[in-house]
């Protein structure tokens, strides 16, 4: 594929490597430092190594190798190009450098080292700006629903468990269908717990619930008036609701009996989807925790993620830092509508950020991006100058691809062109440059695709590179990286 990406973002000094594997960056401080690129990515080596040797406060030289795209390089063709004229303490090679560095650090006794991939990620990479931080931790319960078991094969049961619990859900909870009665209860719940599942229960039948608990199940919902005479006698948690949402003397008068029966419980005040006292629901939740303050709570988030036309995220970080403020230590939640299809990993990853936010008084901010799914956490841009630098620089014919100021910037020896309209840039620089193959044809509509996609959303383009979709991203080989493997193939 000749139509590879020019190396401006990637044949800096650099490859991704993030701040946990840097290597001492805290020690850069007086450094003499070498910088490795090509020629036609000299401009913006030069522009950031330079901002980022004033912060830090490092010597900094930028070699360029006589090659034009410096992700190219390989280890053994820079053992046999490079000259090293002066004395430094360490060699930043461009990220996508392939080959033995090891090889490079003995030959010229000095370390050499991989960068970012992009060399925009040079000032973090560098400078240690943000602190690892220890996600780790949390203490919030998911409890995820599989609604309408019933109605699913014991096959689908399974395998959406297995999904729940590979995002990060504590239980599955088995859904019922009111009204009718499902023998099989047992025997599925048995089989989740097979699968080493923690599981509990949701129905009101008693016949079901006894033949859930019987199998394994550890928790039931819900207790209220018309199940809190029997309920205690089976001797797992339940949790304990309101007869209806705004009746919380109902919910008292559960607890009362509860606790007298020696009955372990939680309590779930019932939180309301908007239009339906959503706020004042909330506030049921502040004003449970001043009646029973040593009471377990439980807030079924699904109420809202599943209620509101919107993308699920943003709705779990918001209901996941208020049930961390609240003390609301579990969630029950489900996967039921499109929107909502990632709640239970979008959950658990929230739970993790908004413990460390809270515990460390700090901004749930620039810790972790994952959760950034629609547009990215910042765009980098070479602005007009430089695009307009690398174009004329421009010898070869492979195009190159860039999305900033709100357009689309193609260009190769032919031409500098630029839009919004992916059609109509294809027939100008084709119209120009001359025909295509099909491949070539193929690999430029595909990055297009992906250039109107960043365009469109306010995301970070870089050709030949997947878009970042937080959690959700499908790393694609580059064409580069496609190429290194077709050459290690066919030695």
């Amino acid at each position: 594929m000749t139509d590879e990406p020019d190396p401006v973002p990637s044949s800096t000094a650099a490859g991704a490597r993030s701040l946990k594997t840097s290597p001492d960056l805290d020690g850069a401080d007086g450094q003499r430092i070498l910088f490795l690129t090509g020629r036609l990515a000299e401009n913006a080596v030069r522009k950031v190594v330079d901002d980022v040797r004033q912060q830090v406060g490092f010597e900094a030289t930028v070699h360029v190798l006589p090659i034009s795209v410096a992700a190219l390089m390989h280890a053994d063709w820079v053992a046999r190009k490079l000259d090293i004229d002066g004395t430094y303490d360490r060699v930043i090679l461009p990220g996508w450098c392939q080959g033995n560095i090891d090889a490079l650090s003995q030959q010229f006794a000095l370390p050499f080292e991989l960068g970012p991939k992009d060399i925009f990620d040079l000032p973090e990479w560098f400078g240690g700006r943000r602190d690892v931080v220890d996600l780790s931790r949390y203490d919030i319960e998911i409890l995820a629903e599989i609604n309408h078991c019933p109605r699913l094969t014991d096959r689908e049961i399974l395998d959406i468990a297995r999904h729940y619990r590979n995002d990060g859900a504590d239980l599955i909870d088995v859904g019922c269908l009111p009204g009718e009665r499902w023998s099989r209860v047992g025997e599925v719940v048995a089989m989740l717990r097979d699968e080493g599942l923690r599981v509990s229960i949701d129905s009101f039948d008693r016949n079901e619930v006894e033949d859930a608990v019987a199998a394994g199940a550890e928790l039931v919902l819900s207790c209220n008036a018309t199940n809190r005479e029997w309920l205690p006698q089976l001797g797992v948690e339940v949790v304990a609701i309101p007869d209806t949402p705004d009746d919380l003397d109902s919910l008292d008068e559960t607890i009362d009996a509860l606790t007298a029966a020696g009955c372990p419980f939680r309590v779930d005040p019932i939180i309301e989807p908007v239009g339906f006292g959503f706020a004042r629901s909330l506030a049921r939740y502040y004003d449970v925790a001043r009646r029973h303050p040593d009471v377990a709570v439980m807030m079924g988030v699904g109420n809202i993620s599943e209620m509101v036309e919107v993308d699920s995220a943003g709705v779990n970080i918001l209901l996941a830092a208020i049930c961390q403020e609240l003390g609301i230590h579990s969630v029950l939640t489900t996967e039921v509508i499109n929107w909502a299809r990632t709640s239970v990993k979008e959950f658990d990853l929230a739970r993790r950020l908004v413990k460390h936010a809270i515990d460390n008084h700090t901004l749930a901010k620039h810790v972790d991006p994952q959760l950034v799914m629609l547009r990215d956490p910042k765009l980098k841009e070479f602005g007009d100058e430089a695009l307009a630098r690398l174009a004329a620089s421009l010898k070869d014919p492979n195009y190159r691809i860039f999305v900033e100021g709100g357009q689309i910037h193609v260009m190769n020896r032919d031409g500098y062109w630029r839009g919004q309209d992916a059609f109509e840039l294809f027939d100008a620089f084709t119209s120009q440059s001359g025909p295509l193959d099909a491949s070539h044809a193929f690999y430029l509509g595909y990055e297009l695709s992906k250039a109107v996609t960043a365009l469109t959303l306010g995301k970070q383009y870089q050709q030949d590179q997947a878009l970042q979709w937080g959690f959700l991203t499908i790393p694609e080989p580059s064409a580069l990286e496609r190429r290194h493997r077709r050459d290690k193939s066919d030695q």
